[in-house]
């Protein structure tokens, strides 16, 4: 019978995080243009972020230096597209969110087809049939439901973010149906497993384009951050138009039960 209080918990922390976004939405505003820079925290972003370079320098660079070296260009293609299939779950319900038919049928049909044809989803056989990815979060959820984004903040280990970003991030987490199945069936280690291995497989496919932004701007940590900025912005407008939503209307009953990246090269 613990189970079912472990569910209550969960359903608990979800409804209040999300109902925090919701009463951001107050703060509504249109997505800000990419040369616009809000970062009145920029000193303790840029600490945060020296702490993140040590933890790549140390750890994450080195192995996905070793990722890269070991395995050959179709086995981390695979490894990349598998862990990109399992996030197709978050991507569907965030297309849902958004109130998106097209692309919730799109993601549909790109699970069915790679999880079946494209073997657990190690190959991508949908995208050759004009399925292609895309990629939806629940921080770009609330961007289209009109609620503003903060300030630009550098989170530890995880990177740039925004404070409506990092929301998502924790709202992704608890709506993972595959987080969702291992931490009720005392598989707790197993989200944070595959945590470790999507990111030296995210470090290893952006190995060079990493690199070469370090070695070659000015300053990395503005160059970092007007990456993320302009993509994050894309992201948003699906890159097209934006849409900007009303937020739905949600009511929480809390004593209820309840990554189109190009491929690898040959170069990697």
């Amino acid at each position: 019978m613990t189970k079912p209080v472990k569910q209550k918990s969960w359903i608990k922390r979800l409804g209040g995080i999300v109902a925090v976004a919701v009463i951001l939405s107050g703060c509504a505003s249109q997505p800000q243009a990419v040369d616009e820079v809000n970062d009145p925290l920029e000193g303790v972003n840029r600490a945060v972020y020296g702490f993140n370079e040590v933890v790549d320098t140390w750890f994450l660079r080195p192995a996905a230096t070793l990722y890269r070296s070991l395995l050959p260009p179709p086995v981390q293609n695979g490894i990349h597209n598998m862990l990109s299939n399992l996030s197709t779950p978050i991507i569907l319900l965030n297309d849902i969110l958004q109130g998106e038919p097209d692309r919730a049928l799109n993601t549909v049909s790109r699970f069915a087809i790679n999880t079946t044809v494209g073997v657990l989803g190690f190959n991508d056989p949908a995208k050759d049939m004009g399925f292609k990815q895309h990629s939806e979060d629940f921080g770009q959820t609330l961007a289209v439901w009109g609620i503003g984004e903060g300030p630009y903040i550098v989170l530890p280990i995880f990177g740039p973010s925004s404070p409506r970003d990092a929301i998502g991030l924790v709202v992704d987490y608890f709506t993972d149906p595959v987080n969702i199945w291992a931490n009720n069936t005392d598989r707790d280690n197993f989200p944070m497993g595959r945590s470790l291995v999507s990111a030296v497989d995210t470090r290893a496919y952006y190995y060079d384009a990493i690199e070469d932004m370090k070695k070659n701007s000015l300053d990395p940590y503005v160059a970092m951050r007007s990456f993320y900025m302009q993509r994050r912005q894309a992201e948003i407008m699906n890159n097209d138009q934006p849409k900007v939503k009303a937020a739905p209307s949600l009511s929480f009953d809390f004593d209820a039960p309840s990554p189109g990246d190009e491929e690898i090269t040959e170069a990697r």
